[in-house]
């Protein structure tokens, strides 16, 4: 039943969506959980993926599935950001949907924290993610408050640079602390200040970059050139691969996965050139 209740709440807007979300409420019928009335609004709005047939059910004074009481603004930030994630083409596709079942598990609570970067710059990011991507900009944006938001200390300050020990924060979603448990795996959001330079550093855990915003600078190598991606490029680092990421003008904000080894010490990788990116301004 639960694979059943993931598919009810498939993300609007997602190509075959209003299917899916058909075939699940078909399937909730045959078990007498909703009405025929109920399953002819999730048929209707089966041909159109961004309609809701939630709204529908509401505009008609029908009721609502009982599945939709369990949908929390985690478990629907979850099943958002596993929908975008597992439609990204790139070489550890099938090591990231590994990790991501359609049931996350139980929920649990993690203790929220407010971060002054996440409280400065996660809005700047939403926006331009909320005229794309409404939907996953609205899990994001429901589900912030509930997260634990993180701004990392293990790297030396004066090897990472000032201005990204300060200006970044990340908030796991799927993982060791994380609202949905998973061993040696991390699935989470990660947002970096504009402008700010994550300098040269590489680490053991196979990792997904889905940048959200952009443009933004990338490279894979000290001493190599910088290459603007533009947002919703996914970048693939197989283990120990060097990459730097240099900010733009938006907040950089993307989801990211660790696929494994995620408790090995990220480290950084000299690089003389740094000044240089710093002071550069993409955008």
């Amino acid at each position: 039943m639960t694979d059943v209740l993931s598919l009810l709440h498939a993300p609007l807007g997602v190509k075959g969506s209003g299917r899916v979300r058909y075939g699940a409420a078909m399937a909730l019928w045959r078990d007498g959980q909703i009405s025929a009335e109920v399953l002819e609004t999730y048929r209707v709005a089966a041909a159109h993926d961004a309609r809701d047939p939630l709204t529908d059910l509401a505009d008609r004074g029908l009721p609502l599935p009982p599945a939709v009481a369990r949908q929390t603004p985690l478990r629907q930030l979850y099943q958002a950001a596993r929908a975008y994630v597992l439609a990204l083409d790139h070489p550890g596709a099938e090591e990231v949907r590994a990790g991501l079942p359609a049931d996350p598990g139980a929920e649990r609570a993690v203790p929220p924290s407010p971060n002054a970067v996440a409280d400065r710059w996660l809005a700047d990011a939403l926006a331009p993610l909320a005229r794309t991507h409404p939907d996953l900009a609205a899990a994001i944006a429901a589900a912030t408050p509930l997260l634990e938001w993180i701004t990392y200390d293990a790297y030396p300050r004066a090897r990472i640079g000032e201005a990204f020990a300060t200006g970044h924060a990340y908030a796991s979603i799927r993982g060791g602390d994380a609202p949905f448990a998973a061993r040696d795996f991390d699935l989470g959001l990660f947002l970096i200040a504009p402008h700010t330079l994550y300098r040269d550093h590489h680490h053991a855990a196979p990792e997904l970059y889905a940048p959200l915003t952009g443009p933004h600078g990338w490279r894979f190598g000290t001493g190599r050139p910088l290459i603007v991606k533009p947002a919703h490029q996914p970048v693939w680092n197989p283990p120990l691969q060097p990459h730097l990421t240099k900010v733009g003008a938006v907040p950089f904000l993307c989801l990211f996965v660790w696929t494994r080894d995620v408790d090995q010490i990220a480290e950084v990788i000299p690089a003389d050139d740094w000044p240089d990116l710093e002071s550069l301004h993409l955008g």
